[in-house]
């Protein structure tokens, strides 16, 4: 399906819960969390007639976010259904990867392609007092039970934060030397919380990989699912970087997405105020087809590009990250 700017929009992130085991500082809201009623969020029957009609409009692609999407319980049987449709050609996953050693091979086996774990220090005490109530060396057990699950290739996400270090850099060159793994940087975007600073830029963060490293990264593109992330990679190594940058150098002009929230909104960008409400029709007995002109609808309103920049600080965008999906 191509939209006002000749997009082809085939991909569809969807919030299973808005819930999260951690409450990572810049992304619940300073105020603390009022967590959605059961009954608001969308059941996984309900998800999957909507992946059904969408896939139909050309959607191929699913990721499942939250919250945490591992604490949401039946995840596991809801990603083979979704396999069982033969509609899907990529499921992924985004997890801050505590809870998914038990759940890794049963995730693979049930038609999960690959993780994205989040994972911004290897610092312990850094990584509590981002998380506020995470355990650094569960996510460590989380990363390498996908390693082992063969859920690949895994991704890590780094958010660029002032908790980054030289330690994590020089951690995170071995990894990349030593494992097919892609660690990936995102520019810093306070969309909820206040609770950390900005980071380095990308720029410089590049630059002290290559001094870290030994050696200079050059461009990549050959990790499997690489969506807005420009990849880099040293000689001989094993795995790669990535850099987001959606604010210094965004790109919406290649923006494939929309986005299913855990109450049923389509957001046609992540970072706009605008949500088309799918799930009262689909609870008040919409047809399959006016299911389809929802998303119709959610294609056409896609903006050619969002407005946020550092000179203009950061508008409202109506929600925080962990109610929108991450």
């Amino acid at each position: 399906m191509l939209d006002g700017f000749e997009r082809n929009i085939n991909y569809l992130r969807i919030s299973v819960t808005d819930r999260c085991n951690f409450r990572c500082v810049y992304c619940m809201p300073p105020q603390g969390k009022k967590w959605l009623e059961h009954a608001d969020i969308l059941t996984y029957e309900e998800l999957l007639r909507l992946i059904t009609v969408f896939s139909g409009e050309g959607v191929n692609k699913i990721r499942l976010t939250g919250g945490e999407p591992l604490v949401r319980k039946g995840l596991t049987e809801f990603i083979a259904a979704i396999k069982g449709l033969g509609r899907i050609r990529d499921i992924s996953l985004t997890t801050n990867g505590s809870l998914l050693p038990p759940l890794a091979a049963g995730l693979k086996a049930a038609g999960l392609d690959r993780v994205n774990i989040s994972l911004d220090t290897v610092n312990p005490a850094s990584f509590a007092r981002l998380t506020t109530c995470g355990r650094l060396e569960d996510t460590m057990k989380g990363i390498e039970s996908a390693m082992a699950a063969g859920l690949s290739p895994v991704k890590l996400n780094v958010v660029l934060t002032d908790a980054l270090s030289p330690r994590d850099l020089a951690y995170f060159v071995a990894l990349v030397y030593n494992h097919p793994i892609a660690v990936r940087f995102i520019e810093y975007m306070p969309i909820g919380g206040e609770g950390s600073n900005r980071g380095p830029d990308v720029e410089k963060v590049r630059r002290l990989l290559s001094e870290v490293g030994g050696a200079k990264l050059n461009p990549s593109g050959t990790v499997r699912g690489n969506g807005p992330a420009k990849y880099y990679q040293f000689p001989k190594a094993k795995g790669a970087f990535g850099f987001i940058t959606p604010i210094s150098d965004h790109f919406c002009s290649a923006c494939n997405r929309l986005r299913l929230t855990a109450d049923g909104k389509l957001r046609p960008c992540l970072l706009s105020k605008e949500e088309i409400d799918i799930k009262t029709p689909l609870r008040g007995g919409a047809s399959d087809r006016e299911l389809a002109r929802l998303f119709y609808a959610a294609v056409a309103a896609k903006p050619e590009g969002h407005t946020l920049c550092r000179a203009s600080g950061f508008p409202d965008f109506g929600r925080s990250m962990s109610q929108i999906g991450g």
